[in-house]
């Protein structure tokens, strides 16, 4: 046998610690974009539930000929005060139109959202109330921050007519505020 034949073929020492410098330098450029990739995909998941449960509401007030309320809501059964959305908000039938809305015994709560925890969610209402047809809904902003501030926050905008819209800036042009 040739002596040839019988050497081993490897990397080099030299090789292995190029390509594990490579990798290194990858890996630190690909996590910082992940992690926005990751705080994007919650934001829009967040903004995505809010105009869901504000679509729906509409829809609901629309065919039942009712009211139906979107509000602030820590426990998933009652309106909350004024205050933070983060904890979640509940969609429900307000069959006596009480305001502020509040639900009462017979009035379905028709969805429940749990809050993103790792947002903040400020709104300039407590609640969302969607009328039917040509009666006016009640409009207001709320504003979507995390870690990242005001350059990566987002807004739905509800209008009289129960129609939302989402915004990155306020309506004066400026950024969008952010708690903190």
């Amino acid at each position: 046998m040739c002596i040839a034949m019988l050497r081993h073929r490897g990397i080099s020492l030299i090789e292995l610690i190029t390509v594990l410098a490579a990798g290194a330098v990858l890996a630190g450029l690909a996590l910082p974009l992940c992690r926005m990739l990751l705080l994007d995909m919650r934001m829009a998941g967040a903004v995505n539930g809010l105009v869901h449960s504000i679509h729906a509401a509409r829809t609901r007030a629309q065919a039942e000929l009712g009211d139906t309320v979107v509000c602030r809501s820590s426990d998933g059964r009652s309106c909350a005060p004024a205050g933070n959305w983060s904890s979640g908000w509940i969609v429900f039938a307000n069959h006596d139109g009480d305001d502020p809305p509040a639900v009462d015994p017979g009035e379905p709560v028709l969805a429940v959202q749990q809050g993103p925890l790792p947002l903040s969610i400020t709104s300039n209402r407590r609640a969302f109330i969607l009328r039917p047809f040509f009666l006016r809904a009640t409009n207001g902003t709320a504003v979507f921050c995390d870690d990242r501030g005001a350059a990566s926050a987002r807004a739905v905008i509800v209008s009289y007519t129960g129609r939302t819209r989402t915004a990155v800036r306020s309506s004066s042009g400026k950024p969008l505020a952010c708690p903190g």
